[in-house]
Parts: structure tokens; C-alpha cells; sequence
């Protein structure tokens, strides 16, 4: 297990936690959730240089699921491409780090995102771009379980797999809840590995919160490209991870954690500091 993952996991955590609280936002329970593969695709994955975020050959990573965007701030910030200081000014007047993910002005971020079911379809846009211009680098795509509701979805899965877009790895956040309720009792996606194997897409499941079986998923996705399919990451996760009273439930899609609740889940976070 990479430490370097590991830290940067908890501080994802502990930024955001912070983050939606000074800004009043919310969607704490979606970032918790990711926070461990993002780690993990930001510490031990990507290729990228945070000197030179434009860099031609970086890796693209586009969050679908933009409403969970200060994980990605965090993360971002943690991993150099802004000063992490600056994540405390997240949705305040005049801050350039809103509360769903913008590329606008921020360094490391390839697209706004927001509107669900259109994040995967820029990613794919980008994956093909790639291949017809002959270039190397890989795009990544994160995506909500609620948001696989969406038709854009599975269009997407449809003509990237059509066009054996082998360069194009999306990771599902399954975490089980969207925001008003569980998936199961909104719209029922499993089997949703054999969902995705149908449209011709590589499929890999994985527990979204071991950082071990995270890299193997990773490597495996990597060592999968060049075999014309393109490559899915179901991460089976828990809503809220990391503060016990956040964790499978779905008021903390929208709930901001104020005064005690804020201390309470604080404290359950830096007891967990590696």
C-alpha cells in the first residue's frame, strides 16, 4: 500500500469536510465516498506534471459526478498544481473554486462538470481526439451510480466501444445512494459489471476503499489498453466513508456539517490520520 495514498486520501477528507463547511455547501457524503481512488489515481496512477498542467502528454481526468468537486480541489491541491491555502476560499464570493468542479481558471481541471451524464461523454470525446492524432496519454473518467441513470450513459458506453476507445478508463462510485435514496429503490443497476461486459467495455470490480486492490485494478486497466475495449472500474464504496454517522446514509448528500456535527466528524477524521 502506497503511504503516499494513503495521506493524501486523508487529507481529501479532512479538506472537504472543511471546505463544505466554510462555504455552506454540500455533497460531503459523495467526495467521502471517492476519496480513496481519487487518492490513489492522483499518488500512483496519473501522469501528470503539476509545473506544467498543460503538458501535452498528461493523463485527462474528468469527475462526471461534478457536484463531489472538492475532492478534486483537494486533491489537486495536495498534489501541487495550486496552494493548498487556497481551498479554504472554496464557494466564497469572488473564489475561483466553485462548488461544482470548474475548469475556469483552475489549474488540472479539464472540464466543467455538473450536469450528470455529460462528463463521460467530453471524456470520450477527448479518448477519440487522442486516437486520431496519435497520441499516447490516457483519459479518466469518474462517474456517479446515480448519474449511470442517465441515457448519455450508456450511449457513451455504445460508441466507445464502437470505435475500440481502449485508451478511456471510467470509474463508477458505487456507493450505493443518489440523492434522494438508495439506488435500488430509484432505478436498479445491478448486475452492473455484467451490464457494462454487455456493451463491450473490460470490466474490473474492486473494493473502491483498499488502496492495494485500487493500484491492481489500475494496473490491470492499464495493461488492458491496446486490446480495442475500453475499460470500466466498478468501485463498490460506502456514502459518507470515514465519519460514522455519514457513512450508508443519504442525508449527507445534501446536508452541511455545522457546530457539533462539524466537531464530531473532525474528530472521527483526525483519529484516523495516518
Amino acid at each position: 500500500m502506497s503511504q503516499k495514498s494513503v495521506q493524501l486520501a486523508y487529507q481529501i477528507r479532512r479538506h472537504a469536510l472543511e471546505m463544505t463547511n466554510r462555504g455552506g455547501t454540500s455533497h460531503i457524503g459523495s467526495i467521502m465516498s471517492m476519496a480513496d481512488l481519487v487518492a490513489v489515481l492522483y499518488a500512483d496512477v496519473l501522469h501528470y506534471d503539476p509545473q506544467n498542467p498543460k503538458m501535452p502528454e498528461r493523463d485527462r481526468v474528468l469527475l462526471s459526478k461534478g457536484h463531489a468537486g472538492a475532492g478534486i480541489y483537494a486533491a489537486l491541491a495536495e498534489s501541487g498544481f495550486f496552494p493548498v491555502e487556497e481551498l479554504l476560499t472554496h464557494c466564497q464570493n469572488g473564489s475561483r473554486l466553485s462548488g461544482h468542479v470548474s475548469h475556469k481558471g483552475v489549474p488540472g481541471v479539464e472540464a466543467s462538470t455538473g450536469s450528470l451524464g455529460q462528463g463521460l461523454p467530453m471524456a470520450m470525446g477527448m479518448a477519440m481526439a487522442a486516437k486520431l492524432d496519435g497520441k499516447k496519454h490516457n483519459v479518466f473518467c469518474i462517474v456517479g451510480d446515480g448519474e449511470c441513470d442517465e441515457g448519455a450513459v450508456w450511449e457513451t458506453a455504445l460508441i466507445a466501444n464502437q470505435f475500440k476507445l481502449d485508451n478511456l478508463i471510467v470509474t463508477v462510485d458505487f456507493n450505493k445512494f443518489q440523492s434522494l435514496a438508495p439506488v435500488e429503490d430509484t432505478i436498479k443497476l445491478e448486475p452492473l459489471d455484467e451490464k457494462w461486459r454487455t456493451f463491450g467495455w473490460h470490466v474490473i470490480r474492486v473494493d473502491g476503499h483498499d488502496h492495494d486492490a485500487l493500484k491492481a485494478a489500475y494496473d490491470e486497466a492499464k495493461a488492458a489498453m491496446g486490446h480495442g475495449k475500453p475499460i470500466v472500474v466498478i468501485a463498490d464504496t460506502v456514502k459518507g466513508k470515514g465519519v460514522s454517522f455519514m457513512e450508508n446514509t443519504v442525508l449527507w448528500h445534501y446536508r452541511t456539517a455545522r457546530g457539533e456535527e462539524y466537531d464530531a466528524a473532525m474528530k472521527e477524521l483526525e483519529a484516523q490520520k495516518p
